[in-house]
């Protein structure tokens, strides 16, 4: 692990075909851009750089989260952005899953788009984040037999409602698949400061079903597969760039990429270098437009 130097900065982008970022505390914080991360993004494809997007946050399908990018001044195509929603999506499409079965998601918008662009369909989401529970001695909950998954993705809506719709599902309905779009404990929800993340539901649900979860997000190397095929360009000639050690770097590692650490997300300079912590980067620097500055393309201002 060497922290990024000019030399390294310049060996590092002349290895490479292709980077791979994650989004959330490493492009933008919230709704707000990483200042200079638009100018470095256009000097890497400059250097003629493919550019890929890959994010664990399931709230926005990818088409959102294009129209996210456009909005703060970067130009990127859907085909470049891959997120955890198209992977519980594109899962379920891997595994034939049976397009008479339903889908129930503990999550948002963007998980129930990206599932119903791959054909399937999706119930629960944002529509059930203001139902309650009846507790009273004789009701009963009654969830849809024909549910054979549920998908659990980030949600600031959660509630009891949904939690007891997902364990009736998983529990009683034979063979109901229980998938996590990722584990993230954390997340930047606003910029300010950091929020509860997926993981925190994904937990919920495994400890009322006793079951643990199919991951597609990162670390996962399942988007992966999709990124080969799309871009065929060898993972040894790929650099991902994240802000978290458990899902990105080991995302990178993994999959055989070099791996960058950004320090302008969830991860300090004190985790990283943490005798307990065992995933190590093979660079890491504070921001990504410290490759402006690197690569003598001027300051970061």
């Amino acid at each position: 692990m060497n922290q990024l130097t000019p030399t390294a900065a310049a060996d590092l982008v002349d290895s490479v075909d292709a980077f791979i970022f994650d989004c959330d505390g490493v492009i933008w914080k919230g709704d707000r851009l990483v200042d200079g991360v638009s100018e470095t993004l256009e000097l890497l494809r400059s250097k003629g750089k493919q550019l890929v997007f890959v994010t664990n946050n399931s709230s926005k399908s990818r088409r959102k989260n294009a129209e996210k990018f456009h909005s703060l001044g970067i130009s990127v195509s859907e085909d470049e952005i891959f997120s955890s929603s198209f992977a519980a999506a594109m899962y379920l499409k891997s595994i034939d899953f049976p397009k008479d079965q339903k889908v129930y998601v503990i999550g948002m918008d963007g998980i129930l788009e990206e599932l119903e662009l791959a054909g399937f369909t999706g119930l629960g989401g944002t529509e059930d984040s203001k139902k309650t529970v009846d507790l009273t001695a004789n009701s009963l909950f009654e969830h849809d037999k024909s549910v054979g998954a549920v998908v659990v993705g980030i949600d600031p809506f959660i509630n009891y409602y949904k939690l007891q719709y997902a364990t009736l599902c998983i529990r009683q309905n034979p063979g109901c698949l229980f998938i996590a779009t990722n584990r993230d404990a954390l997340g930047h929800m606003t910029p300010l400061q950091v929020w509860p993340g997926a993981g925190c539901m994904v937990a919920a649900v495994c400890g009322a079903t006793e079951r643990e979860p199919i991951v597609v997000g990162k670390p996962s190397t399942f988007l992966m597969e999709f990124l080969l095929k799309k871009f065929n360009i060898a993972t040894s000639r790929m650099c991902m760039v994240g802000d978290r050690l458990d899902t990105d770097i080991l995302f990178g590692q993994s999959a055989g990429c070099k791996t960058l650490l950004v320090l302008s997300g969830v991860t300090t300079k004190s985790i990283l270098k943490d005798p307990s912590n065992e995933t190590q980067p093979d660079y890491y620097t504070s921001m990504v437009p410290d490759f402006l500055e690197l690569l003598g393309q001027g300051s970061k201002n």
